[in-house]
């Protein structure tokens, strides 16, 4: 049914009259789709669902656009970003569309969905703001990470698994735990495979992150578990180009004090409690999604 998800996304967006609009959107790499797929298989393949998940995506792809822009991405799936084609107005002005137009939709399906995602909007906005402000100097405070993830990447899953326990008639508050917990895993790895991954697969540099001045939960428990020299090596090397030798050291690090297996750990640990919370509803299948989430190399 995402093809019908898809379909439902052309034509919200083919309603505007504009085929600048639609050009652009065409050319945007289609990603994962992991949020329709959640709702989809929590509330089934009704047009409501159906909306709910077009709507949900298209707020989802114009995050990406704006994320873009602050990250001074040029790359996104191995394919030149929006902003790197066509500037960063038209990327952020092309965002702005997207934003607009899914919560115009929202406002024709229910109050009560349009609540949860316009809350999870803001908790996404919020975690954009702190990403770039915990981006400023070298941070070791897990907290405000776990805070962080939460709201730029767990809030908008867990909206999904709870608007569509809404559509369904099923409890939310269950349904936003299995959301948030499977969020919060899904950047974990994310943030793992930064490092562990080669730069064709991540359809980005290497090591990226930490070269953005972002310091994720690898490094958090690297600079924990580093003498004080390697401390200060560490710190030296935040928010910078990493030249080979560099690169070559954090990963040595990272292998030596076994971080990339306990950050790895946390992760799959939320998904067993998400798993566990939904095979106590009978929905098993929602723990292969769940699983997706940490099986994955990209």
């Amino acid at each position: 049914m995402l093809e019908a998800v898809e379909r439902k996304i052309v034509q919200f967006i083919s309603e505007l009259d504009e085929k600048e609009i639609l050009a652009l959107y065409r050319q945007l790499p289609h990603g994962k789709r992991l949020r329709a797929k959640l709702i989809l298989k929590i509330a089934g393949s009704n047009l409501t669902a159906v909306k709910t998940a077009a709507v949900v995506e298209m707020i989802h792809i114009a995050s990406l656009l704006h994320d873009d822009v602050i990250d001074d991405a040029y790359t996104r799936r191995n394919k030149p970003s929006l902003n790197a084609l066509y500037g960063n107005k038209t990327a952020i002005m092309f965002g702005d569309i997207l934003y607009s137009k899914g919560f115009y939709e929202l406002n024709a399906i229910s109050p009560d969905v349009a609540r949860v995602i316009s809350n999870a909007v803001t908790q996404l906005s919020l975690g954009e703001l702190s990403d770039v402000s915990l981006s400023c100097t070298f941070q070791t405070n897990k907290e405000a990470y776990l805070k962080m993830i939460y709201q730029k990447t767990a809030s908008l899953i867990e909206a999904s698994a709870g608007v569509a326990a809404i559509i369904a008639g099923k409890p939310k508050a269950v349904y936003m735990q299995y959301g948030r917990n499977i969020g919060i895993a899904f950047q974990m790895i994310d943030d793992i495979l930064d490092i562990t991954s080669d730069s064709e697969t991540l359809g980005k540099p290497a090591l990226h992150d930490f070269a953005e001045g972002k310091t994720t939960l690898p490094y958090i428990y690297l600079y924990d578990a580093l003498d004080i020299s390697s401390k200060k090596r560490l710190k030296t090397m935040h928010a910078k180009i990493l030249k080979p030798q560099e690169q070559a050291w954090i990963i040595e690090q990272m292998r030596l004090h076994c971080i990339i297996e306990k950050c790895y750990g946390e992760a799959k640990m939320l998904v067993e409690e998400a798993i566990e919370l939904m095979v106590s509803r009978g929905e098993e299948s929602l723990g292969d999604i769940a699983k997706s989430m940490i099986e994955r190399d990209f």
